[in-house]
């Protein structure tokens, strides 16, 4: 995989997902999908995950080889009353979003051949590299394209 293929897949997916939101009703956004979360759920997940990558990104890029990468309880943030998956507004969560998305961009831009074997230690899945970082989040909006959408058929 080149870079240029990386960050077109990567805008692409993020295009994708910010089309879709933008055409969920708002009566539909707490219509749950089969596995167990709404779309307004789905939609603050990915902009704390979006957040959570961020900052992964940038320590594989700037820190020494074998950086901490910590991983997260997702479905403990998703459950937490103070985070509001579940009541919140989904304005915020959209804006950052797209605005880290759009700034990982530019970060995979500029990225070199050699820069994708770069290696950090994610706590809970062992070794983690930059390659392997933008095919999970290159995929990660598009796959939770497809619940959203179930949960807007009513599908369960």
């Amino acid at each position: 995989m080149n870079i240029k293929d990386i960050a077109a897949a990567y805008r692409q997916s993020t295009e994708e997902f910010e089309k879709l939101v933008s055409s969920i009703p708002a009566d539909q956004l707490d219509n749950k999908h089969p596995e167990g979360w709404s779309s307004r759920q789905v939609i603050h997940h990915l902009a704390d995950s979006e957040a959570q990558s961020y900052a992964r990104l940038r320590r594989l890029i700037a820190e020494p080889a074998g950086t901490i990468i910590q991983g997260y309880d997702e479905n403990a943030w998703a459950t937490s009353a103070v985070l509001g998956y579940s009541t919140l507004p989904i304005d915020f969560s959209v804006k950052v979003f797209s605005a880290v998305r759009a700034s990982s961009l530019v970060m995979l831009e500029r990225l070199t051949e050699a820069d994708l074997t770069k290696t950090g230690v994610h706590s809970e899945s062992g070794e983690f590299s930059i390659e392997k970082w933008c095919r999970y989040y290159t995929a990660h909006p598009t796959d939770h394209i497809g619940q959203i959408e179930k949960a807007l058929r009513g599908e369960n």
